[in-house]
């Protein structure tokens, strides 16, 4: 499990080891995990020459001490001061001692830059000074912490920042590494004290120790029975990838009802389908919404799902039917997620999302008392109970239909057992490794932007969690 920290909880874990230590003692110690992430970047190091970009305070310092531990080992080792009255005196000193030179920009030659420009306090983009120093530089960035000009907890870039290939931190992963493009990430144990994180990240070994098998005394029914209500006559191919999702995530039955029952028959014929919810039978889970339309048969659909005690995922034309009757929604007992977009947001909650993506998504949780899965590259999965991080790293889901297939996969699990706020942050982990996986492996018959391409590799993509972790 990834854990996230704020850059408050690291402050407070690094308190008492700062008053128990001697001075300097704990910068050194992450400087020196920092030079030696450095020093397998670079490969041979004696002759290889890095520069530092250094701000003030303590980023500035943990950059300069790891230059200076580079300079030890024959690197030649620069530093750009960006205040340099308010360069930590320590660490500036040492790095003259073992012949560090100072300079105005980073030099042509360089191999490798240190960017130690602002640390987790930063706020805002780069200052046109430090922006200036990054702008004609072409060789690869390690970041201290943080790229410098990200916001730490929102991942927000909205001005001039720092690109790097790789970002190193300290004691604790902090929220931005998994929301904002930070290279590949590279965690220094500093002996820190931590205590609950504020965020979770499924790896995946955690989505494989938690999905649903089947046990020798299972049947369909104890296996989980997921209901669909999803797409039309017209528009039958939601109702197709939602059922077939359902199935491909080892549901123990499907049912769907609606007016695509021939279609969802002929694609699947292992789906138990109806075209009247009258007759659908007993489910476990509805998933409700994709391609349902928003007329009157859709709105009593929508209500038939949230006035049961069953678990509901909420997709698509519901969250368009919610945002004008949220009290639907509110408070339910039985649990409830909602998958909107940008756009589906903005309905629902008569607001953007604006820049803090998990700030939104908690609010909106907060008020409907349900679990909300804000789509996107990084998918933010928030409830009352927690909240989970979810970096695709690419955006081959971005297609469409592709969201009808994460609703199937989100009821499957709700129909399982899984609690909602799990059941959402295992699909979007899932549903990212088909759409990586359908890239990867297209097919004769499949282009790997189609959801068609992610359907047919969600099966892999499961049997995989458990084969590859």
């Amino acid at each position: 499990m990834r854990h996230y920290y704020t850059a408050d909880a690291i402050r407070a874990a690094e308190a008492p080891l700062l008053a128990a230590q001697p001075e300097g003692t704990l910068m050194r110690r992450a400087a020196y995990g920092l030079a030696t992430v450095i020093a397998g970047e670079l490969g041979t190091v004696t002759g290889r020459r890095v520069c530092a970009v250094v701000g003030s305070g303590d980023n500035g310092g943990d950059a300069l001490w790891a230059a200076t531990f580079l300079r030890r080992r024959g690197v030649h080792a620069t530093a750009v001061l960006l205040a340099p009255e308010r360069t930590h005196p320590a660490a500036l000193a040492a790095f003259g001692k073992a012949g560090g030179r100072l300079v105005q920009n980073i030099p042509a030659a360089t191999d490798l830059v240190i960017d130690g420009v602002v640390g987790i306090s930063g706020r805002g983009g780069l200052r046109p000074d430090a922006a200036a120093v990054f702008e004609a530089n072409a060789a690869p960035v390690v970041a201290v912490d943080v790229p410098s000009g990200i916001d730490v907890h929102t991942g927000a870039d909205n001005g001039p920042h720092v690109r790097a290939a790789v970002t190193v931190t300290f004691g604790g992963l902090k929220p931005v590494h998994a929301l904002a493009d930070c290279g590949r990430v590279e965690l220094i144990d500093i002996g820190l004290d931590l205590g609950a994180p504020d965020l979770l990240g499924f790896e995946a070994a955690d989505v494989a120790a938690r999905w649903p098998v089947p046990g020798p005394r299972d049947d369909k029914y104890t296996q989980g029975v997921t209901g669909v209500l999803a797409g039309s006559a017209t528009y039958p191919g939601a109702a197709i990838l939602s059922t077939g999702a359902a199935v491909a995530a080892t549901s123990g039955m499907v049912r769907y009802a609606g007016s695509a029952a021939h279609d969802v028959v002929n694609h699947w014929p292992e789906v138990v389908a109806t075209a009247d919810t009258e007759s659908v039978g007993r489910v476990q889970a509805w998933v409700v919404g994709p391609g349902l339309g928003t007329d009157e048969s859709a709105a009593a659909a929508l209500r038939l799902a949230l006035s049961s005690d069953l678990p509901v995922i909420a997709d698509a034309d519901a969250l368009t039917l919610l945002a004008a009757a949220p009290d639907l929604v509110v408070n339910r007992s039985a649990p409830t997620v909602l998958t909107p977009h940008a756009g589906e947001y903005q309905r629902l909650a008569g607001a953007d999302v604006g820049s803090d993506r998990v700030g939104a998504a908690r609010t909106l949780a907060d008020t409907l008392g349900a679990t909300v899965l804000l789509k996107g590259n990084v998918t933010v999965i928030a409830s009352r109970g927690g909240i989970y991080l979810n970096p695709a790293g690419q955006s081959w889901a971005a297609t469409a239909g592709s969201g009808d297939i994460l609703s199937g996969v989100i009821g499957a699990l709700l129909a399982a057992g899984i609690p909602a706020t799990e059941a959402a942050a295992m699909a979007a982990f899932v549903h990212a490794r088909a759409a990586a996986l359908a890239a990867a492996h297209p097919g004769p018959n499949a282009a790997p932007t189609s959801a068609g391409g992610i359907l047919a590799h969600l099966r892999a993509a499961i049997a995989s969690l458990r084969e590859k972790g």
